[in-house]
């Protein structure tokens, strides 16, 4: 690794890989908010904002209203049997009576 900076409070140093390590006075390795504060006053790093996923409020409710229109379309369609359902049942039935006599 190589030294880019040393002072008293820390010492920074590139790796090999281009990323940067920030040793502090007391010989511990610095992580996570403390290291980003250094490097970002060194303009060593640049920090970006992570993008946001573009949320629509009324895509999910349409969507959520049309789920229940299809549900209740379903569910009449079970209730109510179809006409050639009817068909069939009915010379079954004539079937039936005409054996018997």
């Amino acid at each position: 690794m190589k030294t880019i900076k040393k002072t008293a409070e820390y010492t920074i140093y590139q790796k090999r890989n281009n990323r940067y390590a920030v040793k502090g006075a007391n010989a511990n390795w610095l992580n996570g908010e403390e290291k980003v504060a250094i490097l970002l006053a060194e303009n060593l790093i640049k920090l970006t904002q992570p993008a946001t996923p573009e949320v629509e409020a009324e895509a999910p409710a349409d969507t959520a209203e049309e789920t229940v229109e299809e549900t209740t379309e379903e569910a009449s369609a079970e209730g109510e049997p179809s006409a050639d359902s009817n068909d069939e049942a009915e010379p079954t039935e004539e079937s039936d009576s005409d054996q018997a006599s």
